[in-house]
């Protein structure tokens, strides 16, 4: 399911309703509007607007009013558990479920965390964040759904509003440890996000004239051919060699090098301004982005060099012994961002990444079981330990920790192709040719220029 729509995007009937709703709305006529509103999300399930739009009718609807009923504090656990039996096998149908009963008591936490999980199964991940948001403006003090909605911010990449809801959690607890670890990890990882060197205020700060003004603007234009680019390069190596302790330059001559592609000179001058800016964040995240570009770049070409010379033992032993080195570089950098912070699934799954690409797979596993602890990555986790395990030849768990991620998948993207091929692959290599003909098969109906499903079930037929 796609997330999320715009107005402009709804089905004709379904924007006429939309807009009837807002007029009721207006009109403070909001149990028609939520009504309206029913229905339209009911056929247009990913559009957020509308669902926020619902969720404020609720709120005026049931201002003044005593909670309870089924989701309440004393009691109707068999609802509970009924809709949330509904939310695992039908999730969407529990979706509307849900929202009806919200209709009762629109900040009901444990209504909307079941909202949440609900549509993380759906892959909603703006309106699961909305699910908790609302929990988090009726009931500040439950701080527990807090943490999971920072949490959820985190995995996805949202450090600037994981660090809020820390700040929020705070302000009520101050001895909450957790929330005040993660308000400065999150704020650290928004900063390193953020690298806003190129702020045009601060650039006509330190620019000396018009004619400089005109060329960081002309520099900044997005679609520059690399003509363009390697004319800016030139410019700024003058500008460089004139002074090369000026910070603004280093930083613009070392983004046009990452813009061209030129991994070790990136890699160079990002780690020279990052040493001028007495420790900016941003500037060393940004260098050592850039130092494992350059070592994948070099590490490449030395392996076209080998392939193009098999006979050359000299330079295949020097590719062995660097991709080695490499991997092992790999391994010590994410091993100690685990042990600085031993409880995010996502470090533990680029920890075990790390050791798998080495071919370390039994250290690999216990790693990658942690990270499965992370719901927004658990389908990712679950493939790369079905191929770790398949590498130790333990076939039947491999194709378990498959069947567990296929569980999770309901739509047929890329993610769900890929599991279903390496599942496919599994079956094949145990010579249960009928069990892996079923996997292609699913991506064959969807997909006929996937790898080579089309040629294997296409055989499976002439054969």
């Amino acid at each position: 399911m796609s997330e999320t729509i715009k107005e402009s995007k709804l089905p004709q009937n379904i924007k006429a309703l939309w807009l009837k709703a807002l007029s009721a709305v207006e009109t403070n006529n909001h149990e028609y509007a939520a009504s309206l509103l029913h229905a339209v999300l009911k056929e247009a399930p990913d559009y957020l607007e509308g669902r926020k739009t619902l969720r404020k009718c609720q709120i005026q609807l049931n201002k003044g009013k005593k909670k309870g009923g089924l989701f309440g504090s004393k009691g109707g656990g068999f609802s509970s558990m009924k809709i949330g039996s509904q939310a695992k096998k039908e999730p969407a149908a529990a979706v509307i479920a849900i929202e009806k009963e919200l209709d009762k008591d629109p900040f009901n936490e444990q209504l909307n965390e079941l909202l949440f999980d609900t549509f993380m199964r759906l892959n909603m991940l703006d309106s699961a964040s909305f699910a908790l948001e609302t929990v988090r403006k009726g009931h500040p003090e439950n701080t527990k759904l807090l943490h999971k909605l920072a949490e959820h911010y985190l995995a996805r990449d949202m450090p600037t509003e994981a660090s809020e809801v820390y700040a929020d959690i705070v302000k009520r607890d101050a001895t909450d440890s957790a929330a005040i670890k993660g308000s400065k990890d999150a704020t650290a990882r928004a900063s390193m996000k953020k690298q806003r060197w190129e702020d045009a205020e601060n650039a006509r700060d330190v620019m000396k004239d018009e004619a400089g003004m005109q060329e960081l603007e002309a520099a900044s234009r997005a679609g520059m051919t690399r003509d363009q680019l390697e004319a800016k390069r030139d410019r700024l190596i003058e500008k460089y060699n004139d002074n090369p302790n000026h910070l603004l330059t280093v930083k613009d001559l070392a983004a046009v090098f990452e813009q061209l592609e030129d991994w070790p000179n990136a890699s160079t001058f990002f780690d020279w301004a990052h040493q001028l800016s007495s420790g900016d964040i941003a500037l060393a995240n940004k260098a050592s982005i850039m130092r494992d570009r350059a070592a994948e770049f070099v590490l490449h070409q030395l392996h076209q060099a080998a392939e193009a010379d098999p006979e050359n033992t000299d330079l295949r032993r020097e590719y062995d012994e660097k991709r080695a080195a490499r991997l092992a570089e790999q391994i010590e950098i994410a091993r100690k961002r685990v042990d600085q912070n031993p409880t995010d699934p996502q470090l533990r799954f680029e920890y075990g990444q790390a050791l798998y690409f080495a071919g370390h797979y039994g250290d690999a596993i216990p790693q990658l079981q942690q990270a499965t602890r992370n719901p927004h990555i658990r389908t990712r986790v679950l493939l790369m330990l079905g191929r770790t395990f398949r590498a130790k030849n333990m076939f039947d768990l491999a194709i378990k920790q498959l069947s567990d991620a296929l569980a999770d998948l309901h739509a047929m993207d890329n993610v769900k192709k890929e599991v279903l091929y390496e599942k496919g692959l599994i079956h094949d290599g145990m010579g249960d040719k009928s069990a892996a003909l079923e996997c292609f098969k699913q991506i064959y109906e969807v997909d006929y220029g996937y790898l080579d499903v089309a040629k294997r079930v296409e055989d499976s037929y002439s054969g």
